[in-house]
Parts: structure tokens; sequence; C-alpha cells
């Protein structure tokens, strides 16, 4: 297990992920942390800030009791605020917020009021992800990334379909005319804008039955839910958005199955089996095997997310669809082809550069 302590290296790399975000002497910068943060992160962002001249100051929240029927791990969703307003209004005066908090507020319900700003400041956001340091030295955003993920992005916006397909079987069709696109490349520089670090994937939110198909997941794609590498196969039949059906024999696929059921008995209905995203990872300095190196505890799983070439498809909620839950799937896959329209941007597993110049 690594030690969780104030190195300079540290604070160097938090001062470069700070300079690209273009962090100003005099600006107010909230630090966001809750009671269960990884504190070194928290202390790593002040004394960068505070050594570029920032005015700093802190907002720590109690971590909340749980409520959920199974443990809630990377949805970006973090309710630790819990609609405070007092809290909110805060953060909405920041010029910059630096969100430590465990899961982080990229789909958090109060993200929209903080980024509308007040008293003529309009915040811009990056979430910290809940890692070891070392993890964050290793993925210090490229500025090269913003150029790539924005590519990606056009390429998604000016698509009808995606297409994925893979030699372990997958065949899955995205429509993605009225689906919402996004992407992270790790830094933030304008007002109103959300970053996390670490960054580099474009993706898009479907609307409502766009989703149809099968995907098959091979040993050594990913479930970052339960920060796994996959040992057997599993095949998932998806009509009409949501997975029907699950395939497959041993440990991997009664652990998903398990956890999809007890979403399901909890909340009423079925919508942690439906697609909240899908996209495709840019970040070639973001490693696969990254997982096989930490400790769970020392490891959020944010950099696998972003690994070039890879397939993200993630169970769950999805505003866009009008669905709602806690139950959350990331799903990071290996060697599959996408296809946008008759253009592949990923070819078994690896960018096509040219595809997205």
């Amino acid at each position: 297990m690594l030690v969780e302590k104030i190195e300079h290296k540290w604070i160097a790399a938090f001062v470069r992920t700070f300079t690209l975000c273009k962090v100003q002497p005099g600006e107010v910068v909230t630090l966001l942390a809750e009671t269960q943060s990884r504190r070194v992160n928290v202390e790593l962002a002040r004394l960068a800030l505070e050594s570029m001249g920032a005015k700093v100051f802190e907002i720590t929240l109690t971590s909340p009791p749980l409520t959920a029927p199974a443990p809630v791990r990377s949805t970006g969703a973090s309710d630790a605020i819990g609609q405070l307003g007092p809290v909110v209004a805060a953060l909405a005066r920041a010029d910059m917020v630096v969100d430590c908090t465990v899961e982080g507020l990229l789909h958090a319900p109060e993200l929209p009021a903080i980024l509308k700003g007040a008293d003529g400041h309009m915040p811009r956001l990056l979430m910290v992800s809940n890692e070891h340091p070392e993890i964050l030295e290793r993925t210090v955003p490229d500025p090269a990334l913003e150029g790539v993920v924005r590519s990606a992005m056009k390429k998604l916006r000016g698509a009808q379909q995606m297409h994925v397909t893979s030699a372990a079987g997958t065949d899955l069709r995205i429509h993605l005319k009225q689906a919402v696109v996004g992407g992270v490349w790790g830094f933030c520089t304008k007002p109103g804008m959300v970053s996390h670090w670490p960054g580099g994937l474009a993706l898009a939110f479907p609307a409502a039955g766009s989703v149809q198909g099968t995907l098959v997941m091979a040993p050594g794609d990913v479930n970052l839910t339960f920060k796994s590498y996959l040992r057997d196969k599993i095949q998932l039949t998806i009509e009409n958005d949501s997975v029907t059906r699950i395939d497959g024999t041993g440990v991997d696929v009664d652990m998903m199955r398990g956890y999809w059921k007890a979403w399901e008995e909890a909340e009423g209905h079925r919508a942690a089996y439906a697609v909240s995203h899908v996209g495709f990872g840019l970040n070639p300095a973001a490693r696969w095997d990254s997982m096989a190196f930490y400790d769970k505890r020392d490891c959020n799983g944010t950099e696998l997310r972003a690994f070039a070439g890879n397939f993200l498809y993630s169970t769950g909620a999805n505003e866009v669809a009008g669905r709602h839950t806690l139950g959350h799937f990331d799903l990071p896959m290996r060697h599959c082809t996408i296809r946008l329209d008759d253009t592949v941007v990923v070819e078994a597993g690896q960018v096509v550069s040219a595809a997205l110049a």
C-alpha cells in the first residue's frame, strides 16, 4: 500500500493541472470536501493553489448516512451537499470550485445551481477524482487532449448512429440523433465549465429507446463499480435500452446479476439495467492495466474510463432519457471497433487518429 502524505512532486502535479485551468493570483477558489474525502488530495490542492496566489477557502461536509441497498461506487453523483442552500450559494460565488468529494459533483443535483453563479461570479469546476496522488501525478492533463476530445465530440454530435462490434461478439447499435454529447480533457478554463482529472474521453447520453443489440464482455474487460478485471465472458442482451438477459457462468456474472437485482428490488423499477452513457477513451497516458498496481482503497478507476481506445458502456441514471437510479456500472471494454455512421474512430481497440483530425 502506498503512503498518503504531502510530497513536493505531488504539489507540483497539482500546480501543473491548476495552471492548465488558468488559475490566477487573487482568484477565489473553493475546496469542497467531505469527512470521507481523501484528505491528502485536499491538502495538496490547497498548498498548490496558495502557491499560485489564489484565495482559498474550504467547505467540508459530513459524509451522509447510507440509504442505498448496496454499496454505491463511482457514480459521479455525490449526495454530500444534500441541497444545503448556504453551501450551494458559497460555491456559486467562487471563481473556481475544486471538487474533492468522494463521488464527485459531475451528476449531482446541485451542480446546475452552482454553475449558474452569483454576484458576478460563474465558477468553473474541476473534480479531482478520489485517487491516490501517484495516479494523479501520472495522469496530469496534456494540453493536446483538448483538441482530440473536442474533435471526437464534434464527430459524435454529427453522427446519426454509433455501431460497436468486437471479435468477442459485441454487436451494438446506438442512435445518437437526440443524444447529449460531452467530453472531458482533464482541465477547465472558462466560467461554467466542468472537467475531471484524470480525463480524456468523449461520450454521449442517448435518448430513450436508442440502444439495441448484444454486448459481450471478455476476460480482461473491466467492471469499475467492482474495481475488477473480468475473468469470465459475459453476454448482455440489450433491448430498448435495457439489459434483458445476462448470459454466462462464473463469479463475475453472478456478482453483476446480484448487484442489478438489489437495485431492482429496492427501487421497484429496472432503471439500473438501462444505458446511462456510451463513449470512448482518448488518453494515451491512461493505462488499462493500472488497477493491477494499486490496492482498491488507492484507486477510484477514473483512469480506466479514459485509456485510449476503450469502449465505455455504462448503465444507470440518464437524465436525457428520464431515468434516475443510484445503481451504476461503468464497463470499459478492450478490442472493440466503434463506427460513427460510416467512419471508424476506434478499430479493434486502437484510436484512428486520422478519423479525429
